[in-house]
């Protein structure tokens, strides 16, 4: 079986991107029952646009409703499922076994896979879900490639799709209750906070008083809850060694440009193998600290202490929207100038060469040396075509 590139898409436009950089497949979250409810999320007419746009290509949505339901949820779930299979999803993603069984029974034709929030870590769940009818099963991020292999051995039919990059939960196959509890936000119905990632102090009492100290190592503080983020880069080849077919990409309220840089870079690796230079990629984009989790068993360094996130070595400079008679059309998103030298971010041939500035004009056709709106269109000379969805950047 070919392995499967997935992507996180949190809105049409990052659909259409995460095809555009090599995504196999996406999987997307509607307006409701998905746990991430601050992404921008899609619209039923939304759905149906994007499902139609990846079958075009031969590409895949996948759409999460992964909730733990309440009985309110029941009858909207029951239209819901009813919806997804309609317009043509290729699967819905849920945790919650009252929402399997919903699915099961008002949509007999979607498939089904299980969320990585059901923490399935054992062969026996995996057979227990596939005799319920799922087709595939997102492992729990807490398993070994040694586990891994494991339960693939003993449910060989049994699709096994695992995440190989991005933030991780510091609770459980991210089952937290931190965020409800210091936000009344509740994680488990799509609205967590990210309260793991605070800075804390502690509150220890010194005699007859309470005194807050801070935790810290070089005085500024210690993040004692913050996860590093999951990097499987160098060992794709290892996690399909052991059954896994659907490579994951957690992000789905990440910018478009972290979306670009890191789908481009694993599709790279997939289709070429890795390489420094595509291991160095996956810094260009603001990450915490890597990790490779508990791939090789247990890992007491999948914690980052120092900081909350890490910047990126490239600065995300706009997004090309057109290319017209040796001039490129670019969508600002960070400050520049004419004469300055930036780098390109693509699919194509074009990845990682360097376009000058030059005889840039602006979105009144008027000539200008410093692009500072943004989002407004700037153009300027190109002496080779780039394409819509192309990034220009550039690199500290």
């Amino acid at each position: 079986m070919k392995i499967e590139l997935l992507a996180p898409a949190g809105n049409l436009n990052k659909l259409k991107l995460a095809f555009y950089y090599g995504a196999d497949a996406v999987y997307v979250g509607g307006k409701s029952f998905s746990l991430r409810t601050f992404a921008d999320n899609f619209t039923d007419a939304e759905l149906k646009e994007g499902i139609s746009f990846a079958h075009e290509r031969g590409k895949k949505v996948y759409v999460a409703a992964n909730i733990f339901a309440r009985n309110a949820d029941i009858k909207p779930l029951e239209e819901y499922f009813t919806l997804l299979e309609e317009i043509g999803a290729d699967a819905v993603l849920v945790s919650d076994l009252g929402a399997f069984r919903i699915v099961r029974r008002v949509a007999p034709k979607l498939s089904v896979h299980v969320s990585t929030q059901a923490n399935t870590t054992n062969s026996e769940a995996c057979a227990m879900w596939r005799e319920l009818g799922a087709s595939r099963v997102v492992l729990a991020r807490e398993l070994s490639l040694q586990e891994i292999s494991d339960i693939h051995a003993q449910n060989p039919d049994l699709e096994l799709e695992a995440f190989v990059h991005g933030a991780m939960c510091i609770s459980y196959s991210g089952r937290c209750l931190l965020s409800d509890y210091l936000d009344g936000r509740s994680s488990n119905r799509g609205a967590c906070v990210q309260a793991c990632r605070y800075e804390y102090e502690i509150r220890a009492r010194q005699g007859k008083e309470d005194k807050w100290l801070s935790v810290s190592e070089d005085g500024k503080g210690t993040y004692l809850l913050n996860s590093k983020d999951l990097n499987m880069s160098e060992h794709l080849e290892k996690l399909a060694a052991v059954g896994v077919c659907s490579f994951k990409i957690e992000g789905r309220m990440k910018s478009e440009y972290y979306l670009a840089t890191v789908v481009n870079a694993y599709r790279r690796i997939l289709d070429g193998g890795f390489s420094e230079q595509l291991g160095r990629e996956l810094g260009c984009a603001a990450h915490r600290d890597y990790t490779t989790a508990y791939a090789f068993g247990k890992n007491a360094k999948s914690v980052s202490y120092d900081n909350s996130q890490t910047k990126g070595s490239c600065e995300f400079i706009g997004i090309v929207r057109d290319y017209k008679n040796g001039r490129v059309s670019v969508e600002m998103r960070n400050r520049f100038h004419e004469g300055e030298k930036l780098e390109v971010l693509s699919p194509s041939d074009n990845f990682l060469k360097e376009v000058t500035v030059a005889h840039m004009r602006d979105c009144a056709n008027e000539l200008c040396a410093d692009a500072k709106r943004v989002q407004e269109i700037y153009s300027f000379d190109c002496s080779y075509p780039l394409h819509e969805g192309d990034i220009v950047r550039r690199r500290k």
